[in-house]
């Protein structure tokens, strides 16, 4: 590594530095990280293997916490408010909430899912972004696997307190709708929210792909096809996934000047991320 990349990778997190907001103190833990990889470990490939250990051994605290929630929901602790919860949504049904509710479920489908994160994915690519690709892919289809290796795994059956207005035949916990939604749009919004430099809009993202995320959650419990738990259980795992993937992209970036042809593909990302950073300033 030659003096010009210890630079870079120096100055790069003072740079990043701008903008973090309400996850600072994420991102300071992320970055310590990565500078004292950078200090100990040569190479590209070498120190992001260093990293993803780290984001591994992280994701199995985060797989704890959430086993110890499924120990819970299927130990029936949550299982008198999951019952009262779906009696609510089943009195408060009619025709045309029936219809909407169906409208707003297929948005997590997986086909419609798969969609977005494809025309996404070929945006990014055509414009250079081609790790923001990873992101995408590695997130989606890792998410995806996860939710039916998770469902195989609590084998817990869909609800029967209530009839369902919709009919499915796989498993419950966690929702795979839930899960994958929180991943799909959450990853979207991640990286479109990083690129635009205008704060409400920003916050529009986000907003509006946590509003998405909710109505699908919501639809399915209206529907009667999951407990409360199952929603609550799937944005969980989603959202670790979610961040163990971003976290994997923002250290590839972080030791791209190791790696010329890295620096090359996400110099486009750079120029806007920093006419971005000077409009926020």
């Amino acid at each position: 590594m030659d003096d010009r990349t210890e630079v870079t990778e120096q100055t790069a997190p003072e740079r990043r530095r701008a903008g973090r907001g309400r996850l600072g103190v994420f991102t300071d833990l992320l970055y310590s990280i990565l500078r004292l990889i950078a200090r100990h470990i040569r190479g590209f490939w070498g120190a992001l293997a260093a990293f993803l250990t780290v984001g591994f051994l992280v994701g199995l605290a985060a797989l704890l916490v959430f086993a110890g929630f499924a120990y819970i929901v299927l130990g029936g602790v949550t299982q008198t408010f999951d019952e009262r919860a779906l009696r609510w949504f089943e009195l408060h049904r009619s025709p045309l909430l029936d219809l909407v509710m169906l409208e707003i479920t297929v948005l997590g489908d997986g086909i419609v899912l798969f969609m977005i994160v494809a025309v996404a994915s070929a945006f990014l690519w055509l414009t250079r972004h081609r790790w923001s690709v990873s992101l995408l892919a590695v997130g989606y289809v890792g998410g995806w696997i996860l939710n039916k290796v998770l469902k195989d795994w609590f084998d817990r059956p869909r609800p029967s307190v209530v009839e369902g207005v919709d009919i499915v035949h796989s498993l419950s916990f966690p929702s795979g709708h839930a899960m994958t939604s929180m991943i799909a749009y959450g990853a979207v919004a991640y990286l479109v929210a990083r690129l635009e430099p205008r704060p409400a809009m920003r916050r529009f993202t986000w907003g509006l792909a946590a509003l998405m995320i909710l109505a699908i959650g919501t639809s399915r419990m209206y529907l009667g096809v999951h407990y409360p738990s199952d929603v609550v259980g799937g944005y969980l795992a989603g959202l670790a996934w979610l961040i163990f993937v971003a976290s994997g992209v923002t250290a590839v970036r972080f030791f791209e000047p190791r790696r010329p042809e890295v620096a090359i593909e996400e110099k486009d990302l750079h120029a806007e991320e920093e006419r971005a950073v000077g409009v926020r300033e």
